[in-house]
């Protein structure tokens, strides 16, 4: 099983195809630009940013049904916001990029088939 659940996704598109894909890909263009600059802003120690871009991309992956992923974002934007935990928050960062390489794989393949 891949780490994408598109359950809530289907339910809240209710059959719209065009909405379907049109959310998908808004999800690849932004989950992007959020892992690069998330990277530029954590090698900036700009922490409280970096919380900030993890809040936002927390309901984005949550859509595409990355609960793990959600969770993971929510301790990032908190210890990003404390000030804590820094070391793990690389890791967050990196693995938010991994599973987000692989989701967007999934996502493409799934858009053919709906395509």
């Amino acid at each position: 099983m891949g780490k994408v659940d598109l359950t809530y996704l289907l339910s809240i598109t209710d059959g719209n195809k065009e909405l379907f894909l049109e959310i998908i890909d808004i999800f690849v263009i932004q989950v992007e630009e959020i892992w690069i600059e998330m990277q530029v802003l954590f090698d900036k120690q700009e922490f409280e940013l970096v919380g900030n871009l993890a809040h936002k991309a927390k309901s984005s992956v949550a859509i595409m049904g990355m609960e793990n992923m959600a969770g993971d974002l929510k301790k990032l934007e908190l210890f990003c916001h404390e000030k804590v935990n820094l070391e793990m928050c690389q890791s967050i960062i990196i693995k938010f990029k991994t599973e987000c390489l692989q989701v967007i794989q999934e996502l493409e393949a799934i858009k053919k088939i709906y395509i």
